[in-house]
């Protein structure tokens, strides 16, 4: 096995451990930065780095189609490719395939779909998703899952879990154990027992940590909380816990507060494209006009020298300006504004602090 957790330390709920892995260790809770395309957009590796980001992502679906698994194998894979030489986790791409809609076909075997680039036929089955993920030398690998559609019928929810349920067992037979970990995915819609059941079915199967998948596709945030818990229950207190794709820093931390320990989200990157600054006290959307005149910077407290040398009116002015700057410095302050509440979640844990620090950040965020 390539992949332990400790579980350190537990404060109303939520924890704080330590994943190992074959590339050292991460410590938990973590939040992972997307590198989609082999790269963290608006930021190079060595930024990431040094914003304490312990794990980046690829996505399977991108890069076995651009530059493609055996360019990058041949390479020395990923992690020499993106001169990334912490730990890599890679989804299966399964949520973007689902994402295609009219371009796929899903069946038994796995899914076929067109090439958003070019309109190539392609087929993703259990068995190449991971093979296509040994390659790409992951050290986390996900299975292939199909994400269930919101809102779906109970009936629909479980043939959809049924057969994410098959795939996964075939992915798990697939696997070299000596290339890598793998992740199995809680499928299950929005039905606490299916939920529950395909928890204790991937147990059985035997997966190095378990993934949460099919949330945050259009539910309200009462109900992504209902499922988080009623998965997390189910799921072994030994191994890590992994919630795919949320990212607002309020359900991190109801998140962290139900039990999970690995997130990732695209909102870091994506909103610093595109002006929107995430901070203690809210977010914050640096195209507005009020801050024009402000020489205030983001956080003057920060670690991060474009959270506190550079000032809110410079960052209006390059966005409205259009220079890519702006984006470079507002994504740089966002990811290492989620490292920083991560480290923060960490030590409050640590200190047995952790409801009063849920209180008192719930309500600093909420408070714009």
């Amino acid at each position: 096995m390539n992949l332990s957790y400790r579980l350190l330390q537990v404060s109303d709920g939520a924890r704080r451990g330590c994943l190992q892995t074959a590339r050292g260790p991460v410590e938990t809770p973590t939040f992972m930065a997307v590198g989609t395309a082999a790269t963290v957009k608006a930021m190079t590796p060595e930024q990431v780095a040094a914003t304490g980001t312990q794990v980046v992502l690829g996505n399977t679906y991108h890069l076995m189609l651009r530059p493609g698994a055996e360019k990058i194998k041949a390479l020395g894979g990923l992690h020499d490719f993106m001169n990334w030489p912490g730990v890599i986790l890679t989804d299966s791409g399964g949520y973007q395939v689902w994402s295609l809609a009219a371009r796929r076909n899903v069946t038994e075997e796995g899914v076929s779909f067109r090439s958003h680039i070019d309109g190539a036929l392609h087929q993703l089955t259990p068995e190449r998703a991971v093979a296509i993920q040994q390659d790409l030398g992951s050290d986390i690998m996900m299975v292939l899952d199909e994400c269930t559609a919101y809102p779906a019928d109970r009936a629909t929810a479980e043939a959809s879990m049924a057969l994410s349920l098959r795939w996964a067992a075939r992915c798990k037979a697939a696997l070299d154990a000596r290339k890598g970990a793998l992740f199995g995915i809680v499928q299950g819609g929005m039905y606490a027992d299916l939920r529950g059941l395909c928890a204790r079915s991937l147990q059985t199967i035997g997966f190095d940590g378990y993934a949460i998948g099919g949330l945050s596709v259009g539910e309200d945030q009462a109900m992504m909380a209902a499922m988080t818990a009623a998965t997390t229950q189910c799921l072994p207190v030994d191994q890590p816990r992994y919630l795919m794709g949320v990212g607002r820093p309020q359900d991190i931390i109801e998140a962290v507060a139900r039990g999970v320990d690995l997130f990732d989200c695209v909102l870091p990157t994506r909103c610093g494209r595109t002006g929107k600054a995430f901070t203690w006290d809210g977010e914050l959307n640096l195209r507005n006009a009020c801050h024009g005149q402000n020489p205030a910077p983001l956080d003057p407290d920060s670690d991060c020298l474009a959270s506190r040398e550079y000032s809110r009116a410079y960052l209006h002015h390059l966005f409205k300006s259009g220079e890519i700057l702006g984006p470079i410095l507002l994504t740089w302050h966002n990811v290492h504004f989620y490292q920083d509440l991560m480290r923060a979640l960490r030590q409050a844990i640590e200190q047995d602090r952790f409801a009063a620090f849920r209180a008192e950040t719930l309500d600093r965020l909420q408070n714009r």
